[in-house]
């Protein structure tokens, strides 16, 4: 191994230049952050970011949850099965289309958003992030996921 440097035209190939390793990392470091928080509550971050979605809109079918959460139903419904088996949701067929699933909160569920309320403050704290940075940076990071799935579909054709 050398400690060349990359010709010029490499230097696209660093990994620390890429933009996918950035989020990767941070990713990974922020869900290692929410992990002792969500120990507490006894949730996995999936199934945290499940009850965000249920505590937000209430009662709704599988199929608008993985939506909302970005996933595919095969992501979603073993993710549903655990949080059934530990009492925190309930699913049930619609009456007017039993081909859909709804999921709702049961109690044990709804009594677990009070103390999941603490859960962003103390990440913030802990990463030692203020409001206002922590908005700017979902809303760029939105507008690059928006950007990205925007290039995604295109190279789709």
């Amino acid at each position: 191994m050398t400690n060349e440097k990359p010709a010029s035209d490499d230097a696209s190939l660093l990994l620390e230049e890429q933009l996918c390793f950035a989020l990767y990392a941070a990713q990974r470091a922020v869900t290692a952050a929410y992990r002792p928080l969500l120990d507490e509550l006894g949730l996995t971050y999936p199934q945290y970011l499940v009850l965000l979605v249920l505590w937000e809109r209430g009662k709704t079918t599988v199929k608008e949850l993985a939506g909302a959460l970005r996933l595919d139903y095969g992501t979603v419904s073993p993710l549903l099965k655990r949080l059934e088996a530990a009492g925190l949701v309930r699913r049930e067929r619609a009456a007017r289309d039993e081909r859909s699933v709804l999921v709702a909160c049961t109690g044990r569920g709804e009594e677990l958003r009070e103390r999941a309320a603490r859960v962003p403050g103390a990440l913030l704290a802990g990463a030692g992030l203020d409001g206002p940075e922590a908005a700017r940076l979902r809303e760029e990071l939105w507008q690059l996921a928006e950007k990205a799935q925007t290039a995604a579909e295109r190279n789709r054709c």
